[in-house]
């Protein structure tokens, strides 16, 4: 999201209490109602807007009889997570939560939206010189604010459009339009040509078609459940469109598990369906008075299937030697879950996009508007900053690796942009991730992984060469295009597959023939004999965790992951274990930086921050 836009929504949980004769049907009602629901569920008066989730696509047609007996109306049916978002009397919530056609109440919470050296600096410049790639072919779903489709960058040869689809999930219009600016502005990072710029502020992926969802009001703001459909959408529409990647600029606060949050959960069946969602990670990165935070990734950015996408500065040079991490991207753990995020960083300071006069942004951002090079009877660009223009130019990226690889899956994607992506030992991996976007790199690597490659392993000069696969971070070895962790069906982090085989990623090679490269690559010590190459597992034992202990980056601490070097209070630390009992902080002594502590039983509450965003006040996380 844009950061002038962040927003945290702040809502502690309150359980249900009922009378000694309900107290076991209330305890399992209970455990039916979101967190941020039982708050409402406990108010004698008032309305919520909440998604009732049924138990499956048959009880779904008993919600709505349910709901009307109730008082409250229905809204809209979300089939792709059997639900349905409905207006309800709060007193009627608890009551309705004890039916067995029902499986879970959460709150539709509110969701708001979170160039020109941009492509030189990831090398997607040089991609499209080199190949020829543009992301011709690719169809990549834009779900924000809307699209100005008639802006010149927007247009194809000969007249055409490149949005090859709007649907308007906020007014039902059928013309394509962006009353606020902020759709426009990512759509132009994914897939403008450069026309008004001569060229010189062109898209990531510039050939390829948009398909436009407006879940955004003319404000910037709209409702989970406005995502949701727009994901039912992308996933029904997929085949026709050859939607391959979808590109969410928005987040959300996160107040329980991507477990059983009804967005991250749409987010999963989009995964599963083999579609690549890249998300803004937010931009809570720092605290009013400028420390920095910890903990502040939004929903669905939370979720490890979802590709989660920081800010980094271009610092104005095509050079990434002084490439830095913006101040306000949304740092990991995640809330609730303790999970690594983001998966890797990509330029969102500065950014130059496309601007539409009728929105709201060309009044309240005018500033900020720029001109190009050809007659235009408006100022058609923008310049803005915001992991919501970070998350594009991965989105973009993506659309270029499916050109050069129409094979890979969304694991594989996620997998490649972060083996190939470019640590600094400056920062720790819960505010870069993997690293910094290198779409050069990562279009080689798709390109080579590809059924019909003949070629040599690309060079991995300044590549990282790591992934973290949940909270572990996995060094050494080579991806190799047919590992079962690029299943579908595999959850990222997961330690083994569905049918219980073991999750894995790559090879390690130590021999000249398994690969015509002489590079040695054990770091565990595994050898391989008569020049055969040993299969690589994920595993405690042959990686670090992110989380747990020390994550300096290296930047002062000689073992960057070892808790026992961390001396300088300085260091964000965090130690734990992942039992029930133990106690779980992360943070650092400093009263102005993000602190942590509680545990991670239902019985204790985990609280950190202040979760400043544009607004400081308290944040109170009840624990799962």
């Amino acid at each position: 999201m844009s950061r002038s836009k962040a927003f945290v929504l702040l809502l502690p949980a309150v359980l249900i209490v009922g009378t000694a004769d309900s107290a076991l049907a209330q305890s399992a009602a209970s455990r039916k109602i979101g967190p941020l629901v039982s708050r409402r569920a406990a108010n004698a008066v008032g309305r919520s807007r909440i998604i009732v989730e049924a138990v499956d696509a048959e009880s779904l047609t008993s919600v709505g009889p349910l709901v009307e007996q109730a008082g409250g109306t229905t809204i809209r049916t979300l089939p792709l997570i059997n639900a349905r978002v409905v207006d309800l009397p709060n007193p009627a919530l608890a009551a309705l939560a004890e039916n067995p056609r029902v499986k879970r109440l959460s709150l539709d919470r509110v969701i708001v939206a979170a160039n020109e050296r941009t492509g030189a600096t990831i090398g997607a410049t040089a991609v499209r010189q080199a190949f020829g790639y543009d992301g011709s072919g690719i169809g990549v779903a834009v779900i924000d604010s809307g699209v100005t489709s008639w802006h010149d960058d927007l247009t194809a040869s000969g007249g055409g459009q490149r949005v090859d689809r709007f649907v308007d999930l906020v007014t039902g219009r059928k013309s394509p339009y962006d009353d606020f600016g902020h759709g426009t502005h990512v759509a132009g990072i994914i897939g403008g040509n450069g026309f008004d710029s001569s060229g010189a502020r062109s898209g990531v992926a510039p050939g390829a078609s948009l398909i436009v969802l407006k879940a955004l009001d003319a404000s910037g703001r709209g409702h989970i459940s406005d995502v949701i459909e727009a994901l039912d959408y992308v996933i029904n529409h997929r085949n026709a469109l050859n939607i391959r990647v979808v590109n969410l600029s928005l987040a959300t606060g996160v107040h329980e598990s991507y477990n059983s949050d009804p967005l991250t959960l749409a987010a999963k069946k989009v995964v599963e369906a083999g579609i690549v969602v890249v998300a803004a990670a937010g931009n809570n990165g720092r605290s009013e008075s400028g420390s920095d935070l910890y903990g502040g990734i939004g929903a669905p950015g939370n979720a490890p299937w979802v590709l989660t996408v920081g800010a980094s500065s271009h610092m104005g040079t095509v050079s990434r030697a002084d490439d830095t991490m913006a101040a306000f991207s949304s740092r990991g753990p995640s809330a609730v879950d303790y999970a690594a995020k983001p998966d890797l960083v990509a330029p969102g300071v500065g950014i130059e996009s496309l601007s539409d006069p009728d929105s709201a942004f060309y009044t309240t951002k005018s500033a900020y508007l720029l001109d190009g090079t050809m007659p235009t009877s408006y100022r058609p660009y923008l310049s803005l900053s915001g992991t919501s223009m970070a998350a594009p130019v991965v989105a973009g990226t993506v659309a270029l690796m499916l050109q050069a690889n129409p094979t890979l899956t969304p694991n594989a994607v996620k997998a490649i942009l972060q083996y190939t992506a470019e640590m600094d030992p400056a920062y720790d991996p819960l505010t870069e991730g993997a690293g910094f976007l290198n779409a050069q790199g990562a279009v080689e690597l798709a390109r080579f992984l590809s059924p019909s490659s003949s070629g040599v392993y690309p060079s991995s000069g300044g590549w990282g060469s790591q992934i973290i696969w949940g909270n572990h971070l996995v060094q050494g070895g080579r991806l190799i295009a047919d590992a079962n962790a690029w299943s579908t069906n595999v959850t990222w982090g997961a330690a083994t597959t569905p049918v219980g085989q073991t999750v894995e990623w790559g090879v390690i090679c130590t021999s000249q023939s398994c690969d015509g490269d002489s590079t040695t690559w054990d770091p565990w010590r595994v050898t391989c004999s008569d020049g055969a190459c040993n299969t690589v597992t994920w595993g405690a034992a042959d990686s670090r965790n992110v989380v747990w202990g020390s994550v300096c980056g290296g930047a002062d601490c000689s073992t960057p992951w070892d808790i026992s070097t961390a001396s300088d209070d300085e260091d964000t630390v965090v130690w734990g274990t992942a039992d029930d009992d133990d106690t779980v902080v992360w943070g650092t002594a400093d009263d102005e930086d993000t602190v942590v502590w509680g545990t991670a039983d239902d019985d204790d509450t985990v609280v950190w921050g202040t979760g400043c965003g544009d607004a400081c006040e308290p944040v109170v996380w009840p624990t799962p």
